[in-house]
């Protein structure tokens, strides 16, 4: 096998690392996980973590970026798979029943939000990343809008804004309380879009 090149051997590092951290922040939280034991499970060195990485926050970052990434993948294979709206809303809906209040993802994420309340930095990174994701959701809801012909009751990135925030709050109180159902945000989600909510 060729030796790695100190390049690639440092990229395989923060691979492995970043793995990991995302493995103990969704297993343990935000607070439960150091970075110490990141690199324990690692197997390597806290000097290790911190030649990639310049603290725990930043770390976080990265895993966020890696969930959010994931997430928006789905959510479009989703919006892309059949062929009408309301195909696409009803895989939405079986997807999100899984996704929105997972317990694990929703701890950490809260968690985090949390801490980045007591640093204005960190506050203004995680506004890029929320700014980001509803730009990619109105990018998707443009794309649906111009291929399905609908009619959006909001501009879309009213729309794009709103079907977040419902969700991230629908994530916590399902989290927390176990309900409301999935299909608060489906439906909202057809009064949006301008689509007749099916009765019953």
């Amino acid at each position: 096998m060729a030796r790695l090149s100190r390049a690639e051997s440092q990229a395989r590092t923060r691979t492995l690392l970043t793995e990991t951290a995302q493995r103990l922040f969704l297993r343990d939280g935000y607070h439960a996980t150091s970075l110490e034991k990141v690199a324990d499970a690692a197997g390597f060195s806290k000097g290790a973590v911190y030649s990639n990485f310049g603290s725990k926050d930043e770390l976080c970052l990265i895993v966020l970026d890696a969930l959010y990434g994931e997430r928006i993948t789905e959510i479009v294979k989703v919006f892309t798979s059949g062929t009408t709206i309301e195909d696409r809303i009803q895989a939405f809906e079986a997807y999100a029943e899984t996704m929105i209040g997972d317990a694990p993802r929703t701890q950490f994420e809260v968690e985090f939000a949390l801490q980045a309340r007591k640093d204005p930095d960190l506050r203004a990174e995680l506004a890029r990343r929320d700014a980001a994701v509803a730009d990619a959701l109105k990018g998707l809801i443009d794309q649906q809008t111009e291929e399905l012909g609908l009619k959006p009751v909001l501009p879309t990135e009213d729309v794009a804004r709103a079907l977040l925030s419902l969700g991230i709050g629908l994530g916590v109180q399902r989290f927390v309380e176990g309900a409301p159902p999935i299909r608060v945000l489906t439906n909202t989600m057809r009064v949006l879009l301008g689509i007749a909510v099916p009765l019953g």
